[in-house]
């Protein structure tokens, strides 16, 4: 079992959210050493395929959520300059509102008069997620990592990531 598999009986999230919150918090650890990191070494980091990783970023380029420069030197950053980034942002720019509103079931009925069999249950498991991606930002889990408050797993330092940043990927 790789790193990065669930371990978790009920998934939060869809894999493209857990690849682009993954990529971001790398990306950012990478900007706190000054270095930027391109595709090859974020989708090897994370352990996610290198044209998906690629199609996320892209994607978050284009939403504004990170930055990139092409050519030696270039790679990914994140705007020092901008207010630290909740979660729930990237969150919502990938799957939309569902998560933080929607039935437990996936009932388009569901609610406080006609409530599915996980409605209150569920209700108070939406509500604490909304606060931990709400309060938990890119910038933060990045520092928490480096400073081994806790670790994502991709903290290694290792030959393959020297070798990519040699080669200009």
């Amino acid at each position: 079992m790789s790193k990065f598999e669930s371990r978790n009986l009920l998934k939060v999230f869809k894999k493209e959210t857990e690849y682009a919150l993954r990529g971001m918090v790398y990306i950012q650890m990478q900007n706190l050493k000054e270095r930027r990191p391109g595709v090859a070494e974020v989708a090897q980091e994370i352990e996610a395929p290198y044209f998906f990783t690629a199609k996320i970023l892209q994607r978050l380029v284009k939403q504004g959520f990170v930055k990139s420069v092409k050519g030696k030197g270039g790679g990914f950053f994140l705007d020092q300059e901008k207010r630290d980034l909740p979660m729930k942002e990237i969150i919502i720019a990938i799957e939309g509102e569902e998560l933080f509103v929607g039935c437990g079931f996936g009932l388009k009925n569901c609610d406080e008069n006609n409530p599915c069999p996980l409605h209150h249950q569920y209700g108070v498991i939406r509500d604490q997620i909304n606060q931990l991606v709400t309060n938990s930002t890119i910038q933060s889990l990045a520092k928490d990592s480096l400073t081994n408050t806790f670790s994502l797993g991709f903290l290694r330092e290792n030959k393959d990531s020297k070798t990519l940043k040699n080669s200009g990927l």
